[in-house]
Formats: C-alpha cells, sequence, structure tokens
C-alpha cells in the first residue's frame, strides 16, 4: 500500500468570474503521505485554507485532479463526498466546533454515532479517546468549564474517533496559549508517528515550526518553497530546502530545522 495518503496533482481554484474573478490557487501540486506533520504557511489570502478545504473534500477544484488514498476524488458525486470525509479524514477546527450542551465524551462519541457504533460502545470508545488525548478526567465536563487546550484536546479525540488515516487541522494552536499550543502540537505529532496518519495543519503560528516535517509555503495561490527535515544519523536531522519557482532565487535555512 502506498504511504501517500493524499495527492493534488494541477489544483486550481478561481471565485466568481469575468472581472470579479479571483484565482485563490494555480497549478498546486503535493503530496501528503503518512507518519508525516506537514505545516502549511503563508500569509492571509495565498490560499493555503482553500487548499486544506480541498484535500478534505469540502471545497471542489475548478481544475487538477485529488486522489485519496488512491482514490480518485476529483469527480465524486455530493453522495460519495460525506463518505470519503466520514471513512477516511479526521477535522480539527480553530474554533474547537464542539457542541455546548454535551460533555466532552458525548462531543467525541458524537463522530462514532455518525459510523453507526451502537451507542454503548461509542460512549466507551469515546473515554478511551478522552483517556489517549489526557483528559479522561474531563469526561463528564460541559464545553464552557473546559479550558482552551482542553477543548482542543476534544476536538482531537473527536477527529480521530473513527480512525481516520488523514487529520486535517485549520490553526488548532490559534485561540491557545502557549504552554497548550505546544501541548496539543506534541499530541498531533505523536499521532501521525506513532499511529501512522497524515497530518496537514493551517497556521500562522511560528511556535509551531519545530513540530513540522515538513513545512509547505503557499503565496498567491503557488506553492513556492517547502523545508523537510530527514534523518541523516540516528540521532541528528538536517534541513532539505526545495524552492518552487524561478521567481524564489533565495531563502535563508530557518533555525527551526536544526535539532531533533
Amino acid at each position: 500500500m502506498s504511504d501517500v495518503a493524499i495527492s493534488v496533482r494541477g489544483i486550481s481554484k478561481t471565485y466568481a468570474q469575468g472581472e470579479a474573478a479571483m484565482r485563490a490557487l494555480q497549478s498546486v501540486n503535493l503530496d501528503v503521505r503518512r507518519r508525516e506533520l506537514m505545516l502549511l504557511m503563508g500569509p492571509s489570502g495565498s490560499g493555503k485554507t482553500t487548499l486544506l478545504s480541498i484535500m478534505g473534500c469540502i471545497l471542489r477544484p475548478s481544475g487538477g485532479t485529488i486522489r485519496i488514498l488512491d482514490r480518485d476524488a476529483t469527480n465524486l458525486g455530493e453522495c460519495d463526498l460525506p463518505r470519503i470525509r466520514l471513512d477516511h479524514i479526521g477535522f480539527v477546527f480553530q474554533g474547537f466546533n464542539l457542541f455546548p450542551m454535551l460533555t466532552a465524551a458525548a462531543n467525541v462519541a458524537l463522530a462514532l454515532d455518525l459510523k453507526g457504533v451502537p451507542r454503548r460502545e461509542a460512549a466507551e470508545r469515546a473515554v478511551a479517546l478522552l483517556e489517549q488525548v489526557g483528559i479522561a478526567d474531563k469526561r463528564d465536563v460541559y464545553p464552557a468549564d473546559l479550558s482552551g487546550g482542553q477543548k482542543q484536546r476534544v476536538a482531537i479525540a473527536r477527529a480521530i474517533a473513527g480512525d481516520p488515516p488523514i487529520v486535517l487541522a485549520d490553526e488548532p494552536t490559534a485561540a491557545l496559549d502557549s504552554r497548550s499550543g505546544h501541548a496539543v502540537m506534541e499530541l498531533l505529532r505523536q499521532l501521525a508517528h506513532e499511529r501512522d496518519r497524515a497530518i496537514v495543519i493551517v497556521t500562522h503560528d511560528s511556535r509551531m515550526l519545530t513540530y513540522a516535517d515538513r513545512v509547505v509555503h503557499i503565496e498567491d495561490g503557488r506553492i513556492v518553497r517547502e523545508h523537510k527535515r530527514v534523518v541523516v544519523h540516528d540521532d541528528v536531522r538536517v534541513p532539505r530546502t526545495r524552492v518552487v519557482g524561478e521567481s524564489v532565487r533565495a531563502f535563508p535555512q530557518p533555525a527551526y530545522e536544526l535539532g531533533a
């Protein structure tokens, strides 16, 4: 089985038509692999959230192709796309998107209910998932009584409830303090490396760079450069930088890429 979880080729996205047309993405090629935590970074309006939405089968591209786990999802009908999302993709949102009238465990169990898991089993698995993300003691607590970091952990538990191979996160640390943000990123990195998931995160948060296996920079709807960390020796990582496009002549090696 291929380790490529998502593959996009020649992806473009245009909003509106005629003089009002706005090209959000232009000829984007990208593979996302299992056991990889990837950051999508770029200025506001660069197209990174649009790309994340297309990879999550929420938006349709205007051109190009997208494959999810070796299945062509480019022209799937509206009846098929929800099943792709439900079976293969977990979403983590900046605003948590928890139901305020449900406890932490019930919010997680709801995702399992949608997959047809019997209610009692869903409740048991929800508690196990909360334990996995380190907040089993908050199972009966409502979102209003949780901290930002705890809410995001519940959101992550819900996202991985059906054991999806792909997790997509949109600014998951934006509303968190430094300590909570690092704890959430460490959890997401563990999910990628220890549970073979492909993790893609849109972020402006430079504190998170040290957790990434790959950083992809988007500007004006195009991928302009990316950085990878590769293991050369057992305990040493060194950076590898690839510049995309002739317009980018040089880019300094960022400090985050040095070290374990």
